[in-house]
């Protein structure tokens, strides 16, 4: 009788399953900040009873890279170099301050480059004679300075930006996933998910409305930790008792999803909320949020599944690295981010 064919070790379908959506999420996050950006950009106007004004323009940058934007009034005010600048790790930061005889009611305030691309343009503007609150879109790049100018609340933008900062951001979906792999798919992980969700709702109702002030470098440096503290948990102890977070795995994603609240919301304030429907655009921004993590669950999940259901064909054995795969992968990306944010501390 011929011997059988041993089988090659690999990763089984929870590892592989963590490798390609952490590595695919990094490869997608990295080409859409070259080619197309989808955080919104900020356009606010504030105009003193004197006349004088102060514009500050946000767009959204991925490291030293931004997509070509620039805002422009008709009475050419904004076509000078900006009286400051300032730029952030997500947005560049200009503002013009003009002189009491600017006379901004009436001129027409418009983004070059915007119909080249699929981003939006938050405008908030608080003028003598009223304020504006809308969105300028690609197919809508300009807009009349009147108080009486029609134009679709900015609110609805905050479902977007929710959305968009989950999907993009990777340290908080490698947390998902790491809770995922460690509760598995079972009913377990909708009562964690829960938890998760209700923590960091709290957290970043509170921090966007001001009634609690973080570090926000200090924040970062927790969440990487909180994801340290997943990858470890996966890591398996034959003949140890479980952890607690084996045992109550909501209770620790209610914990940590305190701090990813916070995160959540230090992002917010990148944007700010509109002054007169604040917990209207927080509310979408959560939704927002959820949406993205729902859709981030699903897909895991199905990867997860699919690899399962085509283990049996394949050649080779998909045991021996089946629970250290993940463990390493989220811990080797959670601990750079780590020891990264902690050196910007110093």
């Amino acid at each position: 009788m011929k011997a059988a064919r041993p089988r090659t070790v690999f990763p089984a379908p929870r590892a592989l399953a963590a490798l390609l959506l952490l590595i695919g999420t990094l490869l997608a996050t990295g080409g859409r900040a070259l080619a197309h950006e989808v955080r919104p950009a900020l356009v606010q106007i504030v105009e003193a009873p004197s006349g004088a004004a102060e514009i500050t323009w946000k767009q959204p940058v991925a490291g030293e890279v931004a997509i070509r934007l620039s805002p422009r009034l008709s009475g050419g005010a904004l076509d000078r170099p900006p009286d400051s600048e300032t730029i952030s790790p997500a947005y560049r930061i200009r503002v013009w301050r003009l002189p009491a005889d600017a006379r901004l009611s009436g001129q027409t305030l418009s983004i070059d480059g915007l119909n080249m691309t699929v981003t939006d343009v938050l405008v908030q503007a608080r003028l003598r004679q009223g304020e504006i609150s809308t969105v300028l879109k690609p197919s809508r790049p300009s807009l009349k300075l009147s108080a009486d100018t029609p134009g679709g609340a900015a609110v609805p933008a905050y479902l977007r930006m929710g959305v968009e900062h989950i999907l993009t951001g990777f340290d908080h979906l490698a947390f998902v996933l790491g809770l995922l792999l460690l509760v598995g798919l079972n009913r377990g992980v909708v009562k964690a998910v829960t938890a998760f969700t209700l923590a960091h709702s709290v957290t970043l109702a509170c921090t966007a409305l001001g009634w609690v002030r973080v570090d926000p470098a200090a924040i970062e440096v927790l969440v990487a930790l909180s994801i340290v503290f997943v990858a470890v948990e996966l890591i398996p102890r034959p003949g140890q008792p479980p952890s607690l977070i084996r045992r109550r795995p909501w209770l620790v994603a209610l914990a940590f999803g305190l701090l990813h609240g916070f995160a959540f919301a230090g992002a917010l304030a990148q944007v700010g909320l509109p002054k007169d429907a604040a917990p209207q655009a927080l509310l979408l921004f959560n939704i927002g949020v959820e949406i993205g993590q729902l859709v981030f669950i699903a897909a895991a999940s199905l990867v997860i599944l699919a690899l399962r259901r085509i283990r049996p064909s394949l050649p080779f054995d998909t045991e021996a690295l089946a629970r250290l795969a993940p463990a390493y992968a989220i811990g080797g990306l959670s601990a750079y981010w780590l020891i990264d944010r902690l050196a910007g501390l110093f």
